[in-house]
C-alpha cells in the first residue's frame, strides 16, 4: 500500500479541506493511504471520517512558527519514511518540499490551490514565495489551468510539467431536492422570500465586506430578499459592523459556521462569491451543481463555470449593476429550478472519476522515481 504525506496546512471548513476529502472518499484505499498532517490551528478536521477510512492525522505546530513547523514534518518524514508527499498550501509548499527533499522523499508534489489579488496582504508574501515555490518539488499539480500558470509559471506549464487535476465534488450529493428545500424554508421562514446566499469564510479574499453592499442593493430592489450568509473568520465583526450600518439586521440570517450545507443550497435562489481571488471554487462547483444561479467576480477562472449557471461580473461594477443582474437571473430561473449534476460531472468536475486517475498519477509518479509498491 502506498502512503502519501498529505500537507495540509491550516484545516478549516471550505475549499481545500473539501477537495482532499473528497479525492480521499473516492480513491481505493486498500492501495493508497493518506497521512493528513496539519496545523495545529485547524478548527475543522475530520478526525472520525478519516480514522473510519484507515488514514491517520498528525496534528503539528502552525506555520507561523515556521521553525517549529518544518521541524514536526521532518521528524514525520523520519519516522513514515514516505514515498509520497503531496502539499496543498500553493507558495507555503516551499517549505515543507524542503523538508521532504533533504529527507529523501522521492515523489514531491507542489499543488497549486489558489491565486492572489493585490487588494489582499498576503499578496506581497506569495511574490516572494511563488519563485521559491517550484524548488524542491519534482511534480507539479494544480486545482485549474489559471492556478498553474500564475504559480509555476508559463514555461513549466506550456511544457508540460503541470498537471491539471480538477476541483471536484460529488456531484450525486449535490444534487436539487425540492422536498429539502421546501423544509429548510419552512424552518427559516423563508417560504414567500428570494434567498441569496454565500457560504465561505469572512476574510479579505472573500471580498465579505463588498458581499453585504451588494446584498444591499438587491435588498433596496426587491422587498422579499433575505441573506443567507454562512461562515466564520477574521472579518465577522467587519461584517456584522456593516450590516447594522446599512439597517438590514432583519434582511440577513447570519448562520455562522455549519456543515451541514446541502439543505442551504437547496433553500437559496442564488449565490454570490465577489472574491478577489480564488483557486477554482468548490462553492461554486457544489451551487452549480443543485441548479443555483452563481455570480463570481470577474477576478475568478472561468474555468468555475461548469454550466450555463455562472455569471461573472466586474469588481468595478456597482452594487446597483450587481443587484440587476443577480435579480434578473433569479427571475428566470426560479420557475424552472433542476439539478445539474449531469452537466457537472460532464464537465470534468466529478471526485469519482479524478481521484482514480490520481491514484494511477500517484503511482506512475512512484514508477518514474524507480520505486516499487
Amino acid at each position: 500500500m502506498l502512503r502519501v504525506a498529505a500537507i495540509l496546512g491550516k484545516l478549516d471548513s471550505g475549499g481545500k479541506k473539501s477537495l482532499v476529502m473528497e479525492y480521499y472518499r473516492h480513491i481505493d484505499r486498500e492501495k493508497v493511504q493518506f497521512d493528513f498532517i496539519c496545523d495545529a490551528d485547524s478548527q475543522a478536521i475530520p478526525y472520525e471520517e478519516i480514522e473510519s477510512m484507515g488514514g491517520r492525522v498528525y496534528v503539528i505546530r502552525p506555520y507561523q512558527k515556521i521553525f517549529g513547523n518544518m521541524a514536526d514534518i521532518r521528524r514525520l518524514c523520519k519516522e513514515n519514511r514516505y514515498p509520497v508527499m503531496h502539499a496543498y498550501n500553493s507558495t507555503m509548499n516551499l517549505f515543507p518540499m524542503f523538508i521532504a527533499k533533504t529527507t529523501g522523499v522521492p515523489v514531491r508534489i507542489s499543488e497549486s490551490l489558489s491565486m492572489a489579488h493585490e487588494g489582499d496582504w498576503k499578496t506581497k508574501i506569495k511574490k516572494i514565495l511563488r519563485p521559491m515555490s517550484k524548488c524542491f518539488a519534482n511534480y507539479y499539480m494544480s486545482c485549474g489551468r489559471d492556478c498553474g500558470r500564475w504559480q509555476f509559471g508559463d514555461e513549466l506549464f506550456d511544457g508540460g510539467r503541470v498537471d491539471v487535476f480538477k476541483t471536484v465534488i460529488d456531484t450525486s450529493a449535490h444534487e436539487f431536492d425540492q422536498e429539502l428545500r421546501d423544509r429548510t424554508r419552512k424552518e427559516y421562514g423563508w417560504e414567500d422570500k428570494i434567498v441569496i446566499g454565500h457560504i465561505g469564510r469572512l476574510t479579505p479574499q472573500k471580498n465579505s465586506v463588498r458581499l453585504i453592499e451588494i446584498f444591499s442593493a438587491i435588498a433596496k430592489k426587491e422587498p422579499k430578499a433575505v441573506l443567507c450568509l454562512i461562515g466564520d473568520g477574521e472579518l465577522k465583526g467587519d461584517v456584522l459592523g456593516r450590516i447594522k450600518e446599512l439597517g438590514i439586521e432583519d434582511r440577513v440570517d447570519y448562520l455562522g459556521r455549519r456543515e451541514d450545507i446541502h439543505q442551504f443550497y437547496c433553500a437559496m435562489d442564488c449565490f454570490l462569491l465577489p472574491s478577489l481571488y480564488e483557486g477554482l471554487p468548490v462553492v461554486g462547483l457544489e451551487a452549480e451543481s443543485g441548479g443555483l444561479p452563481m455570480f463570481f467576480s470577474t477576478e475568478i477562472t472561468r474555468e468555475a463555470n461548469a454550466c450555463e449557471l455562472g455569471h461573472f461580473m466586474a469588481l468595478s461594477a456597482s452594487d446597483e449593476e450587481w443587484a440587476d443582474e443577480v435579480l434578473a437571473a433569479v427571475y428566470e430561473n426560479m420557475p424552472r429550478r433542476r439539478s445539474y449534476s449531469k452537466e457537472v460531472s460532464e464537465a470534468g468536475f466529478d471526485s469519482r472519476s479524478e481521484a482514480k486517475r490520481l491514484q494511477e498519477y500517484y503511482f506512475e509518479c512512484c514508477k518514474e522515481q524507480g520505486l516499487k509498491i
